[in-house]
């Protein structure tokens, strides 16, 4: 399928400049390294270093340009129906305690945002979530009492601003949004004024104890922390115990009279909803939705369009010029992975599957690992322990994670060797799984027109990965992994990239018609 539509590109990274602190090459050691300069990684360097650890952050890629960067930016401890469940699985107090830690999260990044006075757009806004059914209507009831038992400022209510009639909602008072790579540039300027150092373009590729192997050699720690959203090291089978889903955002200029003046997301379709000062003093409008696993769709392009569609039809607006992706990933028991990588791991440290609730998740994470490592005193170590009762009794999503691997071992691989698309010429922005001999290959057309062949066996486990058609991108289905078309990383578990493939039919005179470019 090909790539149409318009260039998909996140507000926030192009609204603000690259962050200007990075340093050259990483020292040779320190007593932190921290894998990530997203949310999760520079709050949790930023704490360390005050608390007088030598912190190095490494960041593959640039600061705020990952998930963190792509984000709805919602700083809220509302996170859609949750809190009701939360006490009928795992009880009153520990749903307090989540409860306690996110809100926690709200005011501390609203304190830092004054103190620092960070520029990063912080708004206090009420957090709604929507009903569109009167079914949902009753269980958002429960959802209100429930949260408002736990000391949270949740009530049920029928307005909520919206240019639509719902069926009800429930009202988080006095919650936060912000410019998601503002305040992750404050945090980086904070962290380097703590003494703490920041590097760009340098990946982790293993660890042997404590020290990290990296793409610019080598660096011994006291302590590891890997927040590299999808974790970056295979030890403790964090693929196998998260659940990755991307989901579409898109912002379009709006008049401030027409501002939505809270932030929402509907309990039934999963649309989302904010708003945002605009570079030119005016508002910008924030839809989400159409979430799917990734690598599961082979038109992700009408995804886009079905989300702007719903968008220009339900606020009047002309177009979408910022549409993107973002991508998460759930746990086992609906609760992030935070603390120790594995039960025998003393100086390794993750967080992981926020959710699609990373602002808050992220800075919860780096408070509770920051704990950890200079042993403070915490209350929420055992709710987020990575290796919780919860998850050794989580075995049906466990299994079920394992079928939806097993299945695409089964059926993708013989389709890569009877594909549905002919050997026609590949125009641009265009991509397909073929093959070329016994070798599943994908080959592709950038926009450009330049054409790429490069292996279609995911380096991490060895699932084929799928074209994207609207991010122009290969994904992964069974565990995330994304990448370029020239194969190269862009997001993990896999830490290597898709092999280049030669099909020059002289080298390789067994080279198939399917494999045509």
């Amino acid at each position: 399928m090909v790539g149409t539509g318009v260039p998909k590109r996140s507000y926030w990274v192009e609204s603000e400049p690259a962050w200007g602190g990075a340093e050259g090459g990483p020292p040779a050691k320190a007593d932190v390294v921290v894998l990530g300069a997203g949310i999760a990684g520079l709050t949790a360097g930023y704490l360390l270093a005050r608390a007088g650890r030598s912190v190095t952050v490494l960041e593959a890629a640039r600061v705020a340009e990952g998930v963190s960067g792509h984000t709805t930016a919602k700083v809220t401890a509302q996170h859609n129906v949750i809190y009701a469940d939360l006490i009928r699985r795992f009880g009153a107090e520990k749903a307090e305690l989540y409860a306690r830690a996110q809100q926690g999260a709200v005011e501390w990044i609203a304190e830092r945002v004054e103190e620092w006075a960070a520029g990063c757009d912080f708004r206090r806004r009420d957090a709604y979530v929507y009903a569109e059914t009167a079914s949902s209507a009753e269980k958002l009831r429960e959802e209100a009492d429930a949260a408002a038992s736990l000391g949270l400022p949740a009530e049920y209510v029928t307005a909520t601003g919206l240019p639509f009639a719902v069926e009800g909602a429930v009202r988080f008072g006095g919650q936060g949004q912000f410019h998601p790579r503002r305040w992750l540039h404050a945090l980086a300027d904070r962290l380097v004024a703590a003494g703490g150092t920041i590097h760009e373009g340098v990946r982790a590729t293993g660890l042997s104890g404590t020290t990290v192997r990296t793409t610019a050699g080598e660096i011994r720690a006291r302590d590891v922390v890997v927040t590299t959203h999808s974790p970056a090291f295979d030890r403790g089978l964090y693929f196998a115990r998260l659940e990755p889903r991307r989901t579409l955002l898109m912002a379009a200029p709006l008049a401030t009279a027409d501002e939505p003046p809270g932030m929402y997301i509907s309990a039934d379709s999963g649309h989302t909803i904010r708003a945002t000062p605009a570079r030119d003093g005016g508002a910008m409008l924030l839809v989400g939705g159409e979430s799917y696993p990734p690598g599961e769709d082979d038109h992700v392009q009408g995804r886009f369009d079905a989300l702007a569609a719903w968008g220009e039809e339900t606020f009047g607006v002309q177009e979408f010029p910022y549409q993107w992706a973002s991508q998460d990933n759930t746990t086992l028991d609906g609760l992030p992975y935070i603390g120790r990588y594995h039960p025998f791991a003393d100086r390794l440290w993750v967080a992981a599957g926020f959710g699609f609730w990373g602002m808050t998740n992220g800075t919860v994470a780096a408070h509770l690992l920051t704990d950890l490592i200079t042993g403070a005193e915490t209350p929420f170590a055992d709710l987020f322990d990575p290796g919780r009762p919860t998850i050794r009794r989580s075995a049906p999503a466990l299994v079920g994670l394992a079928l939806h691997t097993a299945k695409h071992y089964a059926l993708d691989y013989p389709a890569a060797f009877h594909p549905t698309e002919g050997p026609d010429p590949l125009s641009p922005g265009e991509g397909r799984i073929t093959h070329f001999g016994r070798h599943p290959v994908a080959v592709s057309r950038d926009q450009a027109g330049h054409p790429y062949a490069v292996s279609a066996v995911c380096p991490h486990q060895g699932c084929l990965v799928a074209y994207n058609d609207a991010e122009q991108t290969w994904d992964c289905p069974c565990h995330g992994s994304r990448f370029a078309h020239d194969g190269s990383v862009l997001h993990g578990p896999a830490t290597q990239p898709l092999t280049p493939v030669d099909l020059d039919g002289a080298a390789h005179p067994e080279a198939e018609a399917g494999a045509s470019l």
